[in-house]
């Protein structure tokens, strides 16, 4: 007898857009009142268990409050972590946990992938201050050049201060003996 495929429930999403197996895991609902570094050390507490966390991930913008990323060192840790933990009851709130859906930054910097995210129209941005600043204070001078001509802070190679300290040390020692 074949077992016939149920469609999922409204509201859940199917077995075909599933996300894939990750590292990172997805938490939901969790607490909005807890300050942030609790919530990451109780969260990092909380998942430490089932494999090495390398990154807790929780904003407090608007549009991240309460929900958080966990990244593990492996799949499988954050697997057997989303099946042990799933709606288990964090500071009285029920959380949701599933995998991420793109790879975390912190994994991409282990990897080697990392990128970072180009701002539209930043270089326009640049040449355009650039050049209101040059019109409003006037273009920088190539080279600064002291008042009296004089250069100060030039550093010197340790021959040369060798050198001096030898002069200094002969100096010092002409002056005590004429003192006497």
């Amino acid at each position: 007898m074949a077992t016939l495929a149920r469609p999922a429930p409204p509201g859940l999403p199917s077995k075909a857009t599933a996300i894939p197996p990750n590292r990172t895991l997805y938490i939901r609902n969790l607490p909005d009142k807890l300050p942030k570094a609790d919530l990451k050390r109780n969260l990092y507490m909380l998942f430490s268990p089932y494999g090495v966390i390398l990154d807790v991930v929780a904003l407090k913008t608007p549009k991240m409050r309460g929900q958080a990323h966990v990244v593990f060192r492996d799949i499988d840790a954050s697997t057997q972590a989303m099946r042990a933990l799933e709606a288990s009851t964090f500071f009285g709130k029920d959380i949701h946990i599933s995998y991420a859906k793109s790879k975390s930054d912190t994994i991409a910097k282990l990897d080697g992938t990392f990128k970072l995210p180009e701002v539209e129209g930043a270089e326009e941005k640049t040449a355009e201050q650039t050049g209101t600043a040059a019109s409003m204070f006037g273009s920088a001078p190539l080279k600064a050049v002291p008042v009296n001509g004089e250069v100060k802070g030039v550093k010197r190679g340790r021959d040369e201060e060798e050198e001096e300290s030898e002069d200094d040390d002969e100096e010092m020692q002409m002056s005590e003996s004429d003192e006497e």
